[in-house]
C-alpha cells in the first residue's frame, strides 16, 4: 500500500508580480481566537478593485506582451505583413493607454477568480460586491455591452450593462497565507473564447510524432479571427473535459507559468517547456504570421501536462489574442493591490518607416461605383496591403439575418449593400469628441452563411474583417465577381482614433452596436485575402505538412 502524500493539481510557485498600491483603506486586523489574526475587508474594496481592474485591463497590457511586438519588428525573419500588424498594435496600445478607446471593441465577458484565505473575514456577499464592480466599470467607461439575457429558450436582449459576469470563488489560502485574498481579472472577447478546442483523446496520441501531427493540423483550425499573434496554451491530460478547458484558459493568461518544470508521483500539473519551444516553432512554419503571412502566428506557447483517467486523455487548446487582457490582484494586511501593467507603450514604439514594414500598399477609393472598385481589386493579388479611404456600410449577425429574412420574403438588396463594401463589426460607446468609439472588425466567419445569397441578390461585393473564411466564400466570390479583404484584428482604438472620420445608423437603430452603419474611413488598412479568381490566402496555410515527429 502506498503512503498518503498530496500535492495540488496545479500547485504554483512564489509569486513574482509587480503590484501597485490600490488603496490602504477598507483593511484591518482584528484578533481571533487562539491568539489568530483575522483580515476584515470592507465590501465597497471589492467593489472598487474590480472597477480599477477592469479598467486597466481594458486599456494596458503587461510590459511583457508590449516586448514581444516589439521584437517582432527587430526580428530580420519577420515577413513585412508581420511587421506592419506588430507596429499597428503597437500604436493602438499607445492609443489605449490614454485611458479614453479601449484597446478592442469587444471589451468582453469579465472573469473574475478569487481564492480566498481561511483568516480572511467579509460581509458574506462578495460576488455581489465585484459584480458591482464590473457593472460600475461598463457602464462609466467606454466600453462595450455583449452580454446577453435570454428571456425565452429562443429570444434574448442585451442586459445593457455588460452583466452577468463569471465569477468564481475558492476557499483556499493563496501562497499559503490564511490572511490573504488574491484574484485573477480577465475580460475574454468572443473571438478568442471561440477558439477554446477540447478534443478527446487516447493514450495513441501520447508519443511525439503523433502528438505533433495532430498538433500541425489541429493548431491551423484556430485561423486569424480571433486576432494573432496569440498566446497559446495547450493542456496534455486532466482528471475531467471541464478541468483541461479551465487550465488551458489559465495557462493562456500566463497564471501558471510558475508550475514546476517535472512531474511526479504526486500526479501533480507540470510545464514541459521543451515542448513549448517545438511547438512554438512548428507555429512559426504555418506561414500563417500575425495575420497575413509570416512567423508569428504566436508569441509564446504554454504545454501544460495533467493526470488522467487511465481510459480519458482530454487535450485542451486556448489562446489570449492581441487583446492580452488579465491581470492579478491581491487584498492583504499591507493593503489592496493591482499588478502594474504598462501606462507608457510608446516606449516599445521603435522608430520604423513604411518601407520597413510592407512591400506595397494599394489606396482603394470607395468613393467610386462598386463596379470601379472590384476592377482596381482584380489588378493585384492576395496578400496585398490595402489603404481604404471613402464611405463603408457596417453590418454583422443580427442585420445580416434581417436582411436574409427581406431577400426570403422577395425584398430586394439595400442599396447600401449594392453601393459600398461591408464592414463586419460593432463599435464600443463613443466618447464625447470623437467620431468613434473603438471599432474593430468582429470575425468574416459568422457571415459565411449569407454571402453566396447576398452576392447572387447583387450585394455585399466587398467584405472586410478580420480571420479567415469556408470555401464556400471562395466559390461564391469566384461566381459573382467578390472579393473578402481581411482588416487586422486588435488595432480598434487606433482605427477609431485615426481612421474612422464620421459614424451614423442607417437602418435598425433599436439594435444598439448590431445596428447598420455607414462610416467615412481614411487610410483605413486592409489586405486581399479572398479575390473574384478563386484564390484565397488562408488555403495554402490550412494544409498540415508535417512529415516527421520531433526527435
Amino acid at each position: 500500500m502506498t503512503d498518503f502524500a498530496y500535492s495540488s493539481l496545479l500547485p504554483l510557485g512564489a509569486d513574482t508580480t509587480d503590484y501597485r498600491l490600490v488603496t490602504d483603506e477598507g483593511v484591518d486586523v482584528v484578533s481571533g481566537p487562539g491568539g489568530r489574526k483575522f483580515l476584515t475587508v470592507e465590501p465597497e474594496i471589492f467593489t472598487q478593485l474590480t472597477a480599477e481592474a477592469m479598467h486597466d485591463i481594458a486599456h494596458y497590457l503587461r510590459p511583457a506582451h508590449l516586448a514581444q511586438l516589439t521584437s517582432i519588428i527587430d526580428d530580420p525573419l519577420s515577413s513585412p505583413n508581420d511587421r506592419f500588424v506588430a507596429k499597428d498594435l503597437l500604436h493602438n496600445a499607445n492609443i489605449a493607454a490614454g485611458g479614453v478607446l479601449p484597446m478592442c471593441q469587444d471589451t468582453g465577458t469579465a472573469i473574475v477568480m478569487g481564492k480566498r484565505g481561511r483568516h480572511v473575514l467579509t460581509d458574506g456577499n462578495d460576488e455581489a460586491n465585484i459584480a458591482r464592480g464590473v457593472y460600475e466599470a461598463y457602464t462609466s467607461l467606454n466600453l462595450r455591452y455583449s452580454q446577453l439575457a435570454p428571456l425565452t429558450t429562443w429570444d434574448e436582449r442585451n442586459t445593457g450593462t455588460n452583466l452577468p459576469a463569471q465569477i468564481e470563488l475558492y476557499a483556499e489560502d493563496p501562497d499559503g497565507h490564511p490572511d490573504a485574498y488574491k484574484f485573477l481579472f480577465m475580460a475574454k472577447g468572443g473571438g478568442s473564447a471561440n477558439k477554446s478546442y477540447l478534443y478527446q483523446e487516447t493514450k495513441a496520441l501520447l508519443n511525439p510524432t503523433s502528438f505533433m501531427r495532430f498538433l500541425d493540423e489541429k493548431l491551423r483550425l484556430i485561423g486569424t479571427s480571433a486576432c494573432p499573434p496569440y498566446h497559446l496554451a495547450i493542456v496534455i491530460g486532466g482528471t475531467s473535459a471541464e478541468h483541461a478547458l479551465k487550465t488551458a484558459k489559465l495557462a493562456s493568461a500566463k497564471y501558471l507559468d510558475n508550475l514546476p518544470s517535472s512531474g511526479s508521483m504526486l500526479a501533480h500539473g507540470f510545464r514541459d517547456v521543451e515542448l513549448e519551444a517545438e511547438v512554438l516553432e512548428l507555429t512559426r512554419n504555418f506561414g500563417i504570421g500575425a495575420q497575413f503571412g509570416g512567423r508569428y502566428f504566436c508569441h509564446d506557447v504554454r504545454v501544460i501536462r495533467l493526470p488522467r483517467h487511465g481510459a480519458s486523455c482530454p487535450v485542451a487548446i486556448a489562446v489570449s489574442c492581441s487583446a492580452d487582457r488579465q491581470a492579478v490582484a491581491k487584498i492583504t494586511p499591507s493593503g489592496v493591490w493591482l499588478e502594474r501593467l504598462e501606462t507608457d507603450p510608446a516606449r516599445y514604439l521603435p522608430e520604423v518607416t513604411a518601407e520597413d514594414v510592407s512591400d506595397e500598399v494599394v489606396k482603394i477609393d470607395l468613393n467610386r461605383p462598386m463596379a470601379e472598385i472590384r476592377a482596381e481589386l482584380a489588378q493585384h493579388p492576395v496578400k496585398t496591403r490595402l489603404s481604404l479611404s471613402g464611405p463603408l456600410v457596417v453590418a454583422r449577425d443580427i442585420a445580416h439575418a434581417k436582411i436574409a429574412e427581406r431577400l426570403d420574403a422577395g425584398e430586394p438588396m439595400p442599396q447600401y449593400l449594392r453601393d459600398h463594401a461591408v464592414y463586419y463589426a460593432g463599435p464600443a460607446k463613443t466618447p464625447e469628441g470623437y467620431a468613434s468609439g473603438s471599432f474593430g472588425p468582429t470575425t468574416a466567419g459568422r457571415m459565411d452563411a449569407y454571402v453566396e445569397k447576398f452576392q447572387a441578390a447583387g450585394g455585399s461585393y466587398v467584405m472586410l474583417a478580420k480571420g479567415n473564411r469556408s470555401g464556400q466564400v471562395t466559390k461564391a466570390c469566384q461566381a459573382y465577381g467578390g472579393f473578402y479583404l481581411g482588416s487586422i484584428g486588435g488595432p480598434a482604438a487606433r482605427l477609431a482614433q485615426d481612421c474612422i472620420k464620421k459614424v451614423e445608423v442607417l437602418e435598425y437603430a433599436e439594435l444598439g452596436m448590431e445596428a447598420v452603419w455607414k462610416i467615412e474611413v481614411e487610410d483605413f488598412p486592409a489586405f486581399i485575402v479572398v479575390d473574384d479568381k478563386g484564390n484565397d490566402f488562408f488555403a495554402e496555410t490550412a494544409k498540415p505538412t508535417l512529415t516527421i515527429g520531433r526527435r
